[in-house]
């Protein structure tokens, strides 16, 4: 508790550490992760750190396996066994044998892969001749082994084309006509044609067939559609001509032999050829297979130890070296609390390595400001998180993230008040936080799915607090339960047809005929749901209660900001902000919610309430806070109700409004002066101090003392800061009050939309009073199901979210938090690891 409410206290310490040491202590701090280590070579460039070659050696290991892990990927069949262990970092005379291992992985996954890539190019190149042969016989046979002549009607091509392509070589037709034949992509083949129709200006003859089997690419092994081409020409010159048209398309030229006992001969050689190749590929597959499958056991493992021993000389990187070389020199941050706990890893380090040099963990006194450190649990780390995503909490300042674990679902819950969906968001939280070990261990990218899981705690409590303020408001899905029975009953006399013709009723609290003035016991009366006046009943309730929760959210960070004024014991600031601060908001603000309480009190239907205190005669709350503000004064000659709810009010008021407004000159006057004041004696003083030093050292009894300049005081800069604080205050209090109209606001939207998704979805079903209204209810239910959840839930609740968070980074945290503070980061295995810190 002590940590959330105010950070931890953090020391600054020098470390002294033996060389043989180092590694080995370094190792168990970052095992604790307790420290946050300072560079003491920030003007020494990367590359010229003692222990560059190291980290560079870790970086090349790292690439390593990251090869094997893409290659391992590819491999469907095969996962990487992450059982959760967590291994210490090696030794570093252990860093050979990992090179040595993942030198020898890589080089044999290279050396497959490549033999792999060579076989299946072979195989592919074996396959298309297969299928050039098979579709060139074909061609042979229908044409009775006559090559055909070339076309005579040189308008168009004889044949369309569509896919890939390949080289092909020359044969001789009986008729000497030469012919090449081969292999292209399918989608080249239009192109392919028109170029030889033109360049060959229709002297050729083109024929080509579809190879029904996509064919496997020997590098990225996808699928490819190719077609078998066979081109028919006459003459040497046109000869070239197609073979550089077949080049320059990328198609592939194969032989084909003249005779068809020559092609089938050809084939039976290369089926043959085609089944050596598929045994010998199954065992380069199955090799590979076995190499990845042991690498993938030990993979996990060997990322943490490369990864472990990288973050171990990046923060050796950090230390200064002595004179000898000997020993190694670190500043660190670390909390207080866990001294003993740092030196005892410290302890086990040197004992590890073998050293006889125990390490020296000294104290410094410095100026400079430490980091900020709250320990945080799975419960307050969504909190926390929100907190710093303002402005990470000034050293020893008051944290409101312990506030805002109660505060923060409140308000949520007052916008978003049903019960119903309160219930639906509530069961979905509730499933993360009882699943959570098994969800945390899923490996996922997906940005949504971390931060719905990382607050499930904020979400069952925003859900559960929802619930709270939906009873309240007797509201679940836009409905009401009637459980203790309402305390509004129908006239008597008043006949049955009046009642079901009559859509709305407007409900009369002074009417004991119809009201028993008995409330009731909890949350809103279920007859305000079907009432002419709900919407003007629950417009004056939800709007002062909103105002109401306001200003006690503001009173209370006020009242929080003179923890931080005593523990950094400003008394001036005590004196001269956090008390006229208070007077100004309560003599306001505060007077406004009295007012409201007032009037609830005292003003009525029924008969305990007179002429004077009834609903007719009850004043305004704003316009009697309007009137105070303008100091304006009613004349109620000749009225029979009193513009004034207590005797004296107007006197009070104007005194109340005095006493705030001299509460600003106070706020902006004073402290820079005292301030000015303080520091013109510090000056003096030091100049005092200054000649006394002098004139012993005239006098030869002591030595001159060398002091700093004056620090600069800007008196002009401190008025004008001070001027603009207190601005943003008393006009903050006017803006930052309204802005609570939001919970107001939302929460009439909400259960507007609610109800209106229900008359217009829902009720499409329930009016059906045939069969045929059951069958509709079933699809209509499914629609208003994923509207609620998808519009109702996520949605209005992400609105109702944002503003909640606003009105605790503005109107509340604007009272006490500064937020000038800067995070601890401690040295720690566990953020490498995860993936949470990049060096």
């Amino acid at each position: 508790m002590g940590s959330i409410f105010r950070s931890e206290m953090m020391n600054l310490c020098q470390l002294f550490l033996s060389s043989e040491a180092a590694y080995n202590c370094v190792s168990e701090l970052g095992e604790i992760g307790l420290v946050q280590f300072r560079d003491l070579n920030p003007d020494v460039n990367a590359f010229q750190r003692k222990f560059v070659h190291e980290v560079r050696r870790c970086e090349e290991m790292d690439r390593k396996l990251r090869y094997l892990e893409k290659e391992i990927k590819k491999d469907d069949t095969i996962t990487i066994l992450d059982t959760g262990e967590n291994p210490e970092a090696p030794q570093p005379r252990e860093m050979v044998d990992l090179e040595a291992t993942f030198e020898k992985l890589e080089n044999e996954l290279k050396e497959v892969n490549s033999n792999a890539e060579t076989l299946n190019r072979n195989f592919l190149e074996l396959t298309e001749l297969k299928y050039v042969l098979q579709k060139t016989s074909v061609f042979f046979d229908e044409q009775g082994s006559t090559p055909p002549l070339p076309p005579q009607n040189e308008s168009e091509p004889t044949s369309s084309i569509t896919q890939n392509l390949i080289p092909a070589e020359e044969g001789k037709g009986p008729v000497q006509l030469g012919f090449v034949a081969g292999v292209i992509n399918r989608e080249r083949m239009p192109m392919f044609e028109r170029m030889l129709w033109r360049v060959c200006r229709g002297n050729v003859f083109l024929r080509q067939s579809e190879i029904d089997t996509p064919l496997a690419d020997p590098v990225t092994h996808e699928g490819v559609n190719k077609s078998v081409f066979i081109i028919f020409f006459q003459g040497e010159q046109l000869k070239n001509k197609v073979k550089k048209i077949c080049e320059g398309c990328r198609a592939t030229m194969y032989p084909c032999p003249e005779l068809g006992s020559e092609r089938k001969e050809m084939v039976q050689g290369v089926q043959t050829r085609l089944e050596d190749l598929t045994t010998v590929l199954t065992q380069t597959t199955d090799h590979r297979h076995r190499v990845l499958a042991a690498a993938a056991k030990h993979l996990r493992t060997w990322f943490i130890k490369v990864h472990k021993i990288k973050a171990i000389y990046h923060t050796l990187n950090l230390f200064n070296l002595d004179v000898t070389n000997k020993c190694l020199i670190a500043e660190c941050w670390l909390p207080t609390y866990d001294m003993g706990c740092i030196s005892e890893a410290l302890r086990k380090g040197t004992e590890k390595s073998g050293s006889s040099v125990q390490p020296i963990l000294n104290r410094m006194d410095t100026t400079m400001q430490p980091p900020t450190f709250h320990r945080t649990n799975k419960f307050t780390t969504g909190f926390q998180t929100l907190i710093d995503a303002y402005g990470v909490a000034t050293y020893r300042e008051v944290n409101p993230a312990l506030y805002t674990t109660t505060t923060f679902p409140f308000l949520f819950a007052v916008m978003f008040g049903d019960a119903g969906h309160g219930i639906l968001m509530s069961a979905f939280a509730l499933w993360m936080v009882l699943k959570e070990k098994s969800l945390a261990t899923l490996k996922t990218t997906n940005e949504i799915w971390k931060i719905f899981f990382g607050g499930r705690y904020i979400i069952l409590l925003m859900g559960l607090f929802s619930i709270y303020t939906g009873v309240i408001y007797n509201d679940v899905f836009s409905k009401s339960f009637n459980i203790f029975g309402s305390s509004w009953h129908v006239k008597p006399g008043i006949p049955d047809t009046t009642l079901i013709n009559d859509k709305q009723v407007t409900l009369n609290p002074g009417d004991r005929e119809e009201y028993i003035g008995t409330p009731y016991p909890v949350g809103l009366d279920p007859m305000w749901q079907i009432s002419a006046n709900k919407i003007a009943f629950q417009n004056s309730y939800k709007m002062k209660i909103s105002i109401i929760i306001g200003v006690v959210h503001m009173l209370f960070g006020v009242m929080v900001s003179i923890l931080n004024h005593v523990f950094f014991r400003r008394v001036i600031n005590i004196v001269c902000e956090f008390i006229p601060q208070l007077i100004f908001l309560v003599g306001l603000f505060g007077y406004l919610v009295i007012l409201v309480f007032h009037k609830w009190v005292n003003y009525g239907e029924g008969p305990e309430f007179d002429v004077q205190h009834g609903s007719s005669c009850a004043p305004s709350v704003l316009i009697t806070f309007i009137n105070m503000v303008l100091m304006k004064k009613e004349n109620e000659e000749g009225s029979v109700c009193s513009q004034y709810m207590y005797p004296y009010q107007y006197i009070i008021q104007m005194v109340m409004l005095i006493i705030c407004v001299i509460c600003v000159p106070i706020m902006l006057i004073p402290k820079p002066i005292i301030l000015k004041k303080q520091h013109d004696n510090k000056v003096i003083m030091r100049q005092l101090q200054r000649q006394r030093a002098e004139s012993q050292e005239e006098d030869g009894m002591a030595p001159a003392v060398h002091e700093e300049g004056d620090e600069a005081f800007e008196f002009s800069e401190l008025f004008i800061h001070q001027a603009i604080h207190t601005i943003e205050y008393v006009l903050g209090s006017v803006s930052h009050t309204a802005s609570y109209l939001r919970l107001w606001a939302l929460s009439l939207a909400h259960a507007q939309l609610s109800e209106v998704l229900w008359t217009m979805v829902f009720q499409i079903g329930l009016r059906q009073q045939s069969i045929v209204g059951a069958v509709m209810l079933y699809f209509i239910f499914a629609a208003w199901s994923v509207l609620t959840i998808s519009i109702l839930v996520l949605m209005e609740g992400l609105s109702a979210f944002l503003h909640t968070l606003r009105l605790h980074w503005v109107e509340f945290q604007s009272k006490f938090y500064s937020g000038e503070g800067y995070a601890f980061t401690p040295f720690s295995f566990k953020h490498f690891i995860e993936g949470e810190t990049e060096e």
